[in-house]
């Protein structure tokens, strides 16, 4: 596997392809046919094989796991999360998957800049005010936070969904940011 030439900035040391135990290897593949590339991401948590289980596993149910939030949504939570903490990584690698799913190439910059310049349902915005709110000022969450979300036709199981991933964003964020993270440059011609 040829090696990006800045995946972090920190000095790590990432497998090779033939270095990965056969599970990953698999992963990586499928990464290859699907995306055309391994995410930057995947190869930074290479470097530590339990962690890269983890990560993949909790990203993948949190990201295409059964619910009622579509695909779409879930990465329209990461980019106004991943906004509001200027997360460039998240911020290119999610942005094109806003543009994929919606087949919309400007949706994926409206996100990035201020969702609330898109023209997005009552449902949408609800979503993305709580996911930001939780983002910058988790501890103001209140009831009515909530039940605004119900009053746009979420469910409670739904309103957990909605936290677990701005959370998950949030996370992944102050990592990639503390460690330069670099969005595979394939992100930025995606959808367009």
């Amino acid at each position: 596997m040829s090696q990006p030439d800045h995946v972090t900035a920190l000095d790590l040391n990432f497998p090779t392809r033939d270095e990965l135990s056969p599970d990953f290897k698999k992963y990586f593949e499928v990464c290859d046919e699907k995306l055309g590339m391994v995410p930057n991401v995947l190869t930074a948590y290479s470097h530590n094989a339990a962690q890269l289980d983890v990560f993949s596993k909790f990203y993948n149910e949190l990201m295409f796991g059964e619910g009622n939030l579509t695909t779409l949504e879930r990465e329209m939570i990461a980019v106004a999360v991943s906004s509001q903490n200027h997360c460039f990584y998240c911020i290119v690698a999610h942005g094109a998957a806003v543009r994929n799913y919606s087949e919309d190439p400007a949706l994926g910059e409206l996100m990035a800049i201020n969702y609330r310049a898109a023209e997005l349902s009552q449902r949408h915005r609800s979503m993305l005010d709580f996911a930001v709110k939780m983002t910058i000022s988790a501890d103001a969450i209140e009831e009515e936070d909530r039940q605004a979300l119900r009053d746009a036709g979420f469910s409670d199981q739904d309103i957990w969904d909605i936290a677990n991933v701005a959370g998950f964003y949030n996370m992944t964020n102050r990592i990639a940011s503390a460690v330069d993270m670099q969005p595979n440059p394939e992100y930025h011609a995606q959808a367009r």
